[in-house]
């Protein structure tokens, strides 16, 4: 039971956590003349120079995430305890309570942090100078 409960939270929540914005970038005269493969290595490059730098691309998504998690666990397992010693189980209702608050602090958390894919202003800033530095038009991030 506890390996599936795990199964069901932590591939998702690895997925939110790995998912990231990339810049999209015009197609002006010195993106097409060094192509897109030497675009995508100039990319990479400015990102591995803002972390550096010490800009963090993460906006806390798993965090949050994580936090939703454990709090909907505590709230079940509590809420779960009274509704097991209202009716005589509480070790059961306990359990009940928990993986079912933990899925639903899970999919509330994982909801709240997919509205934005967004990478932190610092992040994104840095990483758009240092393209235009380069010679690229930065037109937004997705």
């Amino acid at each position: 039971m506890r390996h599936k409960v795990v199964s069901i939270i932590g591939g998702p929540l690895l997925l939110v956590a790995c998912s990231t914005a990339r810049p999209v970038l015009y197609p002006n005269a010195h993106m097409q003349s060094v192509g897109k493969e030497i675009a995508a290595q100039d990319i990479e490059a400015c990102r591995q120079l803002a972390e550096t730098a010490g800009a963090e691309e993460s906006s806390g998504k798993a965090g949050r995430v994580a936090t939703g998690t454990a709090l909907g666990a505590g709230a079940g397992a509590a809420s779960g305890a009274v509704g097991g010693a209202i009716f005589g189980a509480v070790g059961r209702g306990s359990m009940i309570g928990a993986v079912s608050g933990a899925v639903w602090g899970f999919l509330m958390g994982l909801f709240r942090a997919s509205g934005s894919s967004q990478p932190n202003q610092a992040y994104s800033n840095f990483v758009n100078r240092c393209l235009q530095e380069k010679g690229y038009e930065v037109t937004g991030w997705q």
